[in-house]
Protein backbone atom coordinates (compact mmCIF):
# COMPACT_ATOMS: atom_id res chain seq x y z
CA UNK A 1 0.00 0.00 0.00
CA UNK A 2 2.93 1.89 0.64
CA UNK A 3 4.21 1.86 -2.89
CA UNK A 4 0.62 2.09 -4.23
CA UNK A 5 0.33 5.80 -1.88
CA UNK A 6 3.78 7.07 -3.26
CA UNK A 7 2.74 6.16 -6.87
CA UNK A 8 -0.31 8.02 -6.62
CA UNK A 9 1.30 10.53 -5.23
CA UNK A 10 3.87 11.42 -7.96
CA UNK A 11 1.08 10.66 -10.72
CA UNK A 12 -0.72 13.66 -9.30
CA UNK A 13 2.31 15.60 -8.96
CA UNK A 14 3.61 14.77 -12.60
CA UNK A 15 0.00 15.67 -13.92
CA UNK A 16 -0.21 18.63 -12.51
CA UNK A 17 2.84 20.22 -13.41
CA UNK A 18 1.97 19.20 -16.81
CA UNK A 19 -1.19 20.67 -16.79
CA UNK A 20 0.42 23.81 -15.81
CA UNK A 21 2.97 23.66 -18.30
CA UNK A 22 -0.05 23.06 -21.32
CA UNK A 23 -2.54 25.40 -20.05
CA UNK A 24 -2.61 28.34 -22.51
CA UNK A 25 -3.72 31.94 -20.19
CA UNK A 26 -5.62 34.80 -22.42
CA UNK A 27 -3.94 38.20 -21.41
CA UNK A 28 -5.77 40.30 -19.71
CA UNK A 29 -7.10 42.50 -23.19
CA UNK A 30 -8.79 38.99 -24.58
CA UNK A 31 -6.59 39.29 -27.09
CA UNK A 32 -6.28 35.40 -27.35
CA UNK A 33 -3.70 35.64 -30.09
CA UNK A 34 -0.81 36.62 -28.00
CA UNK A 35 -1.19 34.12 -25.43
CA UNK A 36 1.22 32.44 -23.75
CA UNK A 37 2.24 29.51 -21.84
CA UNK A 38 2.60 28.97 -17.78
CA UNK A 39 5.56 27.16 -16.92
CA UNK A 40 6.35 25.02 -13.68
CA UNK A 41 7.94 26.37 -10.85
CA UNK A 42 11.32 26.56 -9.82
CA UNK A 43 13.06 27.42 -13.18
CA UNK A 44 14.84 30.50 -13.70
CA UNK A 45 15.12 32.41 -17.35
CA UNK A 46 18.63 33.65 -16.19
CA UNK A 47 20.08 30.11 -15.85
CA UNK A 48 21.49 28.72 -19.30
CA UNK A 49 23.24 26.09 -20.27
CA UNK A 50 26.10 26.48 -22.65
CA UNK A 51 26.89 22.88 -23.26
CA UNK A 52 25.15 21.07 -26.19
CA UNK A 53 23.37 18.11 -24.12
CA UNK A 54 21.41 20.44 -22.67
CA UNK A 55 19.23 20.95 -25.14
CA UNK A 56 18.74 17.03 -26.31
CA UNK A 57 18.09 16.56 -22.57
CA UNK A 58 15.41 18.82 -22.86
CA UNK A 59 14.23 17.84 -25.95
CA UNK A 60 14.31 13.96 -24.79
CA UNK A 61 12.46 15.00 -21.58
CA UNK A 62 9.57 16.10 -23.02
CA UNK A 63 9.12 12.99 -24.98
CA UNK A 64 9.87 10.61 -22.54
CA UNK A 65 7.37 13.22 -19.84
CA UNK A 66 4.16 11.25 -21.44
CA UNK A 67 5.62 7.45 -20.37
CA UNK A 68 6.31 8.87 -16.87
CA UNK A 69 3.33 9.62 -16.51
CA UNK A 70 2.12 6.44 -17.74
CA UNK A 71 4.60 4.39 -15.35
CA UNK A 72 3.40 5.69 -11.85
CA UNK A 73 -0.12 5.03 -12.64
CA UNK A 74 0.59 1.75 -13.70
CA UNK A 75 2.68 0.76 -11.11
CA UNK A 76 -0.10 2.31 -8.71
CA UNK A 77 -2.51 -0.41 -10.59
CA UNK A 78 -0.07 -3.62 -10.98
CA UNK A 79 0.47 -2.89 -6.79
CA UNK A 80 -2.90 -2.76 -5.90
CA UNK A 81 -3.04 -6.15 -8.20
CA UNK A 82 -0.31 -7.59 -5.55
CA UNK A 83 -2.33 -6.73 -2.98
CA UNK A 84 -5.12 -7.97 -3.56
CA UNK A 85 -3.39 -11.29 -4.59
CA UNK A 86 -1.85 -11.96 -1.21
CA UNK A 87 -2.80 -14.99 0.28
CA UNK A 88 -4.94 -15.93 -2.71
CA UNK A 89 -5.50 -19.56 -4.05
CA UNK A 90 -5.80 -20.12 -7.19
CA UNK A 91 -6.96 -23.13 -8.97
CA UNK A 92 -4.08 -24.75 -11.28
CA UNK A 93 -7.13 -25.44 -14.29
CA UNK A 94 -8.02 -21.99 -14.03
CA UNK A 95 -4.29 -20.63 -16.21
CA UNK A 96 -4.51 -20.71 -19.65
CA UNK A 97 -1.26 -20.31 -22.25
CA UNK A 98 -1.83 -17.69 -24.53
CA UNK A 99 0.41 -16.56 -27.29
CA UNK A 100 0.63 -14.18 -29.22
CA UNK A 101 0.72 -15.06 -33.49
CA UNK A 102 -0.59 -12.68 -36.10
CA UNK A 103 -1.26 -15.46 -38.60
CA UNK A 104 -3.76 -14.88 -40.99
CA UNK A 105 -4.78 -11.43 -39.17
CA UNK A 106 -3.81 -8.58 -41.82
CA UNK A 107 -7.01 -6.50 -42.46
CA UNK A 108 -7.02 -4.98 -39.00
CA UNK A 109 -3.27 -4.06 -38.09
CA UNK A 110 -3.38 -2.67 -42.09
CA UNK A 111 -5.64 -0.51 -41.73
CA UNK A 112 -4.73 0.57 -38.24
CA UNK A 113 -1.49 1.18 -39.26
CA UNK A 114 -2.74 3.52 -42.24
CA UNK A 115 -4.72 5.52 -39.30
CA UNK A 116 -1.67 5.53 -37.24
CA UNK A 117 0.66 7.43 -39.83
CA UNK A 118 -2.19 9.86 -41.32
CA UNK A 119 -3.03 10.87 -37.33
CA UNK A 120 0.37 11.19 -36.71
CA UNK A 121 1.03 13.32 -40.13
CA UNK A 122 -2.31 15.65 -39.12
CA UNK A 123 -0.48 16.04 -35.57
CA UNK A 124 2.21 17.24 -36.55
CA UNK A 125 0.96 19.78 -39.09
CA UNK A 126 -1.76 20.78 -36.08
CA UNK A 127 1.30 21.24 -33.95
CA UNK A 128 3.00 23.03 -36.40
CA UNK A 129 0.57 25.68 -37.86
CA UNK A 130 -1.04 26.12 -33.84
CA UNK A 131 2.64 27.45 -33.20
CA UNK A 132 2.90 30.21 -35.43
CA UNK A 133 0.21 31.94 -33.70
CA UNK A 134 -1.58 32.81 -37.43
CA UNK A 135 -5.74 32.55 -36.47
CA UNK A 136 -5.94 31.53 -40.20
CA UNK A 137 -3.14 28.39 -39.76
CA UNK A 138 -4.89 28.22 -36.36
CA UNK A 139 -8.60 27.44 -37.68
CA UNK A 140 -7.33 25.15 -40.74
CA UNK A 141 -4.86 23.09 -38.30
CA UNK A 142 -8.22 22.78 -36.01
CA UNK A 143 -9.96 21.77 -38.66
CA UNK A 144 -7.53 19.09 -40.07
CA UNK A 145 -7.39 17.69 -36.62
CA UNK A 146 -11.23 17.46 -36.00
CA UNK A 147 -11.94 15.75 -39.22
CA UNK A 148 -8.89 12.94 -38.49
CA UNK A 149 -10.46 12.63 -34.71
CA UNK A 150 -13.68 11.88 -36.86
CA UNK A 151 -13.21 9.54 -38.83
CA UNK A 152 -11.07 7.70 -36.52
CA UNK A 153 -13.42 7.64 -33.84
CA UNK A 154 -16.58 6.66 -36.81
CA UNK A 155 -14.37 3.36 -38.03
CA UNK A 156 -13.82 2.97 -34.67
CA UNK A 157 -17.46 2.81 -33.37
CA UNK A 158 -18.30 0.63 -36.44
CA UNK A 159 -15.16 -1.67 -35.56
CA UNK A 160 -16.58 -2.09 -32.35
CA UNK A 161 -20.61 -2.50 -33.35
CA UNK A 162 -19.44 -5.59 -35.45
CA UNK A 163 -17.18 -6.90 -32.49
CA UNK A 164 -20.03 -6.91 -30.55
CA UNK A 165 -22.18 -8.37 -32.73
CA UNK A 166 -19.90 -11.36 -33.37
CA UNK A 167 -19.91 -12.24 -29.10
CA UNK A 168 -23.97 -12.56 -29.78
CA UNK A 169 -23.08 -15.41 -32.09
CA UNK A 170 -19.47 -16.73 -29.97
CA UNK A 171 -20.77 -20.42 -28.01
CA UNK A 172 -17.80 -19.45 -25.42
CA UNK A 173 -18.59 -19.17 -21.85
CA UNK A 174 -18.33 -16.23 -19.59
CA UNK A 175 -15.77 -16.20 -17.15
CA UNK A 176 -16.67 -17.56 -13.58
CA UNK A 177 -15.06 -16.38 -10.36
CA UNK A 178 -13.50 -13.57 -9.01
CA UNK A 179 -10.37 -12.47 -10.50
CA UNK A 180 -8.89 -8.84 -8.86
CA UNK A 181 -6.85 -8.38 -12.14
CA UNK A 182 -9.94 -8.34 -14.42
CA UNK A 183 -11.92 -6.58 -11.67
CA UNK A 184 -9.20 -3.88 -11.65
CA UNK A 185 -8.64 -3.65 -15.55
CA UNK A 186 -12.64 -3.15 -15.13
CA UNK A 187 -13.10 -0.76 -12.80
CA UNK A 188 -10.19 1.57 -14.41
CA UNK A 189 -11.63 1.63 -17.91
CA UNK A 190 -14.66 3.11 -16.84
CA UNK A 191 -13.31 5.35 -14.47
CA UNK A 192 -10.90 6.72 -16.77
CA UNK A 193 -13.51 6.75 -19.29
CA UNK A 194 -15.43 9.66 -17.14
CA UNK A 195 -12.49 11.71 -17.75
CA UNK A 196 -13.32 12.09 -21.82
CA UNK A 197 -16.99 12.20 -21.07
CA UNK A 198 -16.73 15.10 -18.65
CA UNK A 199 -14.52 16.84 -21.59
CA UNK A 200 -16.94 15.61 -24.50
CA UNK A 201 -20.32 16.92 -22.09
CA UNK A 202 -19.16 20.05 -21.56
CA UNK A 203 -17.67 20.76 -25.29
CA UNK A 204 -21.20 19.84 -26.30
CA UNK A 205 -23.06 22.12 -24.34
CA UNK A 206 -20.69 24.96 -24.59
CA UNK A 207 -21.61 24.56 -28.81
CA UNK A 208 -25.14 23.87 -28.87
CA UNK A 209 -25.15 27.05 -26.26
CA UNK A 210 -23.69 29.09 -28.72
CA UNK A 211 -25.21 28.02 -31.70
CA UNK A 212 -22.75 25.81 -32.80
CA UNK A 213 -22.13 28.28 -36.04
CA UNK A 214 -19.25 28.07 -38.71
CA UNK A 215 -18.04 24.53 -39.77
CA UNK A 216 -15.06 24.73 -37.03
CA UNK A 217 -17.54 24.41 -34.12
CA UNK A 218 -20.06 21.68 -35.90
CA UNK A 219 -16.88 19.65 -36.32
CA UNK A 220 -16.12 20.25 -33.00
CA UNK A 221 -19.73 18.92 -32.09
CA UNK A 222 -19.61 15.93 -34.16
CA UNK A 223 -16.48 14.61 -32.75
CA UNK A 224 -17.45 15.05 -28.82
CA UNK A 225 -20.75 13.28 -30.23
CA UNK A 226 -18.95 10.98 -31.56
CA UNK A 227 -16.31 10.62 -29.14
CA UNK A 228 -19.35 9.76 -26.80
CA UNK A 229 -20.26 7.28 -28.61
CA UNK A 230 -17.07 5.24 -29.17
CA UNK A 231 -16.57 5.36 -25.92
CA UNK A 232 -19.92 3.77 -24.56
CA UNK A 233 -19.31 0.85 -27.73
CA UNK A 234 -15.59 0.64 -26.98
CA UNK A 235 -16.29 -0.30 -22.91
CA UNK A 236 -18.87 -3.14 -23.55
CA UNK A 237 -16.85 -4.74 -26.16
CA UNK A 238 -13.60 -4.59 -24.25
CA UNK A 239 -15.75 -5.68 -20.92
CA UNK A 240 -17.76 -8.34 -22.91
CA UNK A 241 -13.94 -10.12 -24.63
CA UNK A 242 -12.01 -9.93 -21.13
CA UNK A 243 -15.19 -11.78 -18.80
CA UNK A 244 -15.34 -14.37 -22.23
CA UNK A 245 -13.20 -18.03 -21.97
CA UNK A 246 -10.43 -18.33 -24.08
CA UNK A 247 -10.97 -20.20 -27.16
CA UNK A 248 -9.19 -23.50 -26.85
CA UNK A 249 -7.09 -25.03 -29.50
CA UNK A 250 -8.13 -28.39 -30.73
CA UNK A 251 -5.30 -30.45 -32.44
CA UNK A 252 -6.82 -32.80 -35.36
CA UNK A 253 -5.11 -35.67 -36.06
CA UNK A 254 -3.55 -36.13 -39.66
CA UNK A 255 -4.48 -39.40 -40.58
CA UNK A 256 -3.01 -41.17 -43.74
CA UNK A 257 -4.27 -43.75 -45.62
CA UNK A 258 -2.18 -46.47 -47.59
CA UNK A 259 -1.67 -49.15 -49.32
CA UNK A 260 0.50 -51.07 -46.23
CA UNK A 261 1.73 -53.85 -48.60
CA UNK A 262 3.55 -51.38 -51.05
CA UNK A 263 5.50 -49.80 -47.79
CA UNK A 264 5.96 -53.13 -46.58
CA UNK A 265 7.81 -53.93 -49.60
CA UNK A 266 9.70 -50.73 -49.74
CA UNK A 267 10.78 -51.16 -45.63
CA UNK A 268 11.88 -54.62 -46.72
CA UNK A 269 14.08 -53.08 -49.69
CA UNK A 270 15.14 -49.97 -47.53
CA UNK A 271 16.42 -52.45 -44.91
CA UNK A 272 18.64 -54.93 -46.37
CA UNK A 273 20.38 -51.90 -47.68
CA UNK A 274 21.42 -50.91 -44.43
CA UNK A 275 24.82 -52.99 -43.60
CA UNK A 276 25.18 -54.76 -39.95
CA UNK A 277 21.32 -54.28 -39.28
CA UNK A 278 19.66 -57.49 -37.98
CA UNK A 279 15.92 -56.36 -37.57
CA UNK A 280 12.91 -58.32 -37.33
CA UNK A 281 10.94 -58.39 -40.77
CA UNK A 282 8.28 -59.60 -39.72
CA UNK A 283 4.84 -58.43 -41.75
CA UNK A 284 2.99 -55.63 -40.37
CA UNK A 285 -0.15 -54.13 -42.31
CA UNK A 286 -0.62 -51.50 -39.52
CA UNK A 287 2.95 -49.78 -41.36
CA UNK A 288 1.73 -46.39 -42.70
CA UNK A 289 3.78 -43.40 -44.10
CA UNK A 290 3.63 -41.66 -40.35
CA UNK A 291 5.38 -44.38 -39.16
CA UNK A 292 8.31 -43.76 -41.57
CA UNK A 293 8.90 -40.03 -41.60
CA UNK A 294 8.24 -39.00 -38.19
CA UNK A 295 10.61 -38.01 -35.93
CA UNK A 296 12.36 -40.84 -33.86
CA UNK A 297 10.76 -39.47 -30.71
CA UNK A 298 7.27 -39.97 -32.21
CA UNK A 299 6.48 -43.86 -31.72
CA UNK A 300 5.46 -45.90 -34.62
CA UNK A 301 2.41 -45.11 -36.30
CA UNK A 302 1.32 -41.85 -34.25
CA UNK A 303 -0.56 -39.27 -36.13
CA UNK A 304 0.55 -36.07 -36.45
CA UNK A 305 -1.07 -33.32 -35.05
CA UNK A 306 -2.26 -30.33 -36.54
CA UNK A 307 -3.52 -26.56 -35.65
CA UNK A 308 -6.98 -25.78 -36.65
CA UNK A 309 -7.21 -22.53 -39.31
CA UNK A 310 -8.83 -19.64 -37.15
CA UNK A 311 -12.40 -19.47 -37.41
CA UNK A 312 -13.98 -16.39 -39.17
CA UNK A 313 -15.58 -15.64 -36.03
CA UNK A 314 -11.92 -15.88 -34.04
CA UNK A 315 -10.39 -14.03 -37.43
CA UNK A 316 -12.41 -10.83 -36.90
CA UNK A 317 -12.53 -10.44 -33.85
CA UNK A 318 -8.41 -10.55 -33.80
CA UNK A 319 -8.85 -7.47 -36.93
CA UNK A 320 -11.43 -5.83 -34.96
CA UNK A 321 -8.51 -5.63 -31.67
CA UNK A 322 -5.91 -5.09 -33.80
CA UNK A 323 -7.68 -2.24 -35.95
CA UNK A 324 -8.75 -0.83 -32.00
CA UNK A 325 -5.71 -0.87 -30.33
CA UNK A 326 -3.43 0.87 -33.14
CA UNK A 327 -6.22 3.94 -33.17
CA UNK A 328 -6.53 3.77 -29.40
CA UNK A 329 -2.28 4.60 -29.68
CA UNK A 330 -2.94 7.59 -31.90
CA UNK A 331 -5.59 9.20 -29.59
CA UNK A 332 -3.22 8.59 -26.84
CA UNK A 333 0.03 9.99 -28.89
CA UNK A 334 -1.88 13.13 -29.96
CA UNK A 335 -2.86 14.36 -26.32
CA UNK A 336 -0.14 13.24 -24.55
CA UNK A 337 2.80 15.12 -26.70
CA UNK A 338 0.51 18.61 -26.34
CA UNK A 339 -2.31 18.51 -28.62
CA UNK A 340 -4.71 21.10 -26.72
CA UNK A 341 -7.70 21.78 -29.14
CA UNK A 342 -9.82 22.48 -25.99
CA UNK A 343 -7.32 25.51 -25.30
CA UNK A 344 -6.90 26.91 -29.00
CA UNK A 345 -10.41 26.31 -30.36
CA UNK A 346 -11.68 29.74 -27.54
CA UNK A 347 -15.12 28.77 -27.22
CA UNK A 348 -14.72 26.56 -23.97
CA UNK A 349 -13.36 29.55 -22.75
CA UNK A 350 -15.24 31.86 -23.71
CA UNK A 351 -19.06 30.28 -22.96
CA UNK A 352 -17.63 28.95 -19.07
CA UNK A 353 -14.89 31.65 -18.44
CA UNK A 354 -11.26 30.78 -18.66
CA UNK A 355 -10.81 29.59 -14.82
CA UNK A 356 -13.31 27.17 -14.91
CA UNK A 357 -13.06 25.56 -18.44
CA UNK A 358 -9.19 24.98 -17.34
CA UNK A 359 -10.49 23.37 -14.50
CA UNK A 360 -12.45 20.85 -16.51
CA UNK A 361 -9.83 20.14 -18.93
CA UNK A 362 -7.05 19.67 -16.89
CA UNK A 363 -9.04 17.29 -14.53
CA UNK A 364 -10.56 15.15 -17.35
CA UNK A 365 -7.87 14.89 -19.96
CA UNK A 366 -5.12 13.31 -17.33
CA UNK A 367 -7.89 10.33 -17.21
CA UNK A 368 -8.48 10.76 -21.47
CA UNK A 369 -4.81 10.11 -22.03
CA UNK A 370 -4.97 7.42 -19.41
CA UNK A 371 -8.13 5.68 -20.97
CA UNK A 372 -6.62 5.14 -24.29
CA UNK A 373 -3.58 3.64 -22.97
CA UNK A 374 -5.60 1.29 -20.78
CA UNK A 375 -7.37 0.30 -23.28
CA UNK A 376 -4.29 -0.29 -25.63
CA UNK A 377 -3.32 -3.26 -22.85
CA UNK A 378 -7.26 -4.67 -22.51
CA UNK A 379 -7.74 -5.04 -26.53
CA UNK A 380 -4.07 -6.32 -26.42
CA UNK A 381 -5.57 -9.08 -23.83
CA UNK A 382 -9.00 -9.98 -25.50
CA UNK A 383 -6.72 -10.51 -29.32
CA UNK A 384 -4.34 -13.12 -26.67
CA UNK A 385 -7.96 -14.47 -26.04
CA UNK A 386 -9.47 -14.49 -29.22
Amino acid sequence: MLTLSTNLMLWMAAVTEESIHQTVVPPENGNSTNSYDIRAPGGYSSCYCSHSACAILEKAYYYLYPFNIEYSLFASAMAYVMWKNVGRLVDEHNHHSLHFRLKDVLVGPAVGLVMLVAGLVTFVIYEVDVEKGDPGKRDTALMIHYVMNTVAVTLMSVSTVAGCAIYRLDQRDHVSGKNPTRSLDVGLLIGASIGQFTICYFTIVAVVGTGAKGHLNALNLAVSLLTVIQLCLQNIFIIEGLHREPFHEDMHQASVFTNPYVLQAQAHRDIRNLPGMFMETKPSPALTVLSMHVAPSAPSGSPLPQRHRLTWKRRALKEICAFLLLCNILLWIMPAFGARPQFDNTIGAEFYKFTMWAAVVNIGLPFGIFYRMHSVASLFEVFLTS
